[in-house]
């Protein structure tokens, strides 16, 4: 028997040792749900904080009844980012769920707000959509539905803040043209076509100037009067 075909039976016995040994010395990831979420982590930080990126949102601390109808419908094609559509194909709803709740109890350290350009006659418009609405052009005040602190209620309205003014932006303009839609009645759609372009960028870069409030939890399901009646938010 030659010298190289001795070489090649010696190898041939030898895989199965070889790759058991780097079997062995391979750790196997945990089993758990904070080491799947960490796909998550790129675009939306390590606890859901929010990343430098314009466009991925803030995720810690909205209901969880907000962020499971977020999912859904990223799976099921009503709100379509690519990523997000392949990463979701394949999920249950029980398992959504169980992503939802995880970062929906997340708190991490609030974040300095966004460095905003947008002049103090913007900002001034801003607020006031926010505070107090137009009632005028039919646009009732953003804190109306999203509370006083702007952290959302339960089970389905989400916090505004810890957002950039790219992605707020882009949400609205969403809304306004039909391409992210929610339950019917459709209250966003409603007040986001109510809105001018100028009301946009100036209810955007205001809500990216807040700061994250120490405690982001939601209120309490049934604490706020809505002035509008949305599907998202079941009654």
């Amino acid at each position: 028997m030659s010298g190289r075909l001795v070489c090649a039976v010696l190898m041939i016995v030898a895989l199965p040792t070889i790759w058991s040994a780097a079997s062995a010395q391979t750790p196997k990831a945990p089993d758990t749900l904070e080491a799947r979420v960490r796909a998550c982590t790129p675009c939306h930080g390590v606890q859901g904080e929010g990343t430098d990126n314009d466009y991925f949102p803030r995720l810690a601390g909205k209901p969880a009844g907000y962020l499971t109808n977020q999912l859904i419908a990223f799976r099921d094609g009503r709100r379509r980012y690519a990523p997000m559509n392949y990463l979701l194909e394949y999920q249950n709803d029980d398992y959504l769920q169980k992503i939802a709740a995880y970062f929906s109890a997340l708190r991490p350290p609030p974040q300095q707000p966004s460095v905003t350009e947008a002049s103090p006659a913007v900002l001034a418009r801003g607020k006031t959509l926010i505070t107090h609405g137009d009632q005028m052009h039919g646009v009732p005040a953003c804190s109306g539905c999203h509370g006083p602190k702007l952290t959302g209620m339960e089970p389905g309205i989400p916090g505004l803040v810890g957002l950039h003014a790219s992605y707020i932006s882009a949400q609205l303009g969403e809304f306004r043209y039909g391409t992210r839609t929610a339950p019917s009645p459709d209250c966003m759609q409603l007040v986001a076509a109510s809105l001018t372009e100028g009301d946009v960028a100036a209810v955007a870069a205001y809500l990216a100037s807040q700061p994250v409030p120490a405690d982001p939890s939601p209120v309490a399901r049934g604490t706020l009067a809505m002035p509008l009646a949305c599907g998202s938010e079941p009654h």
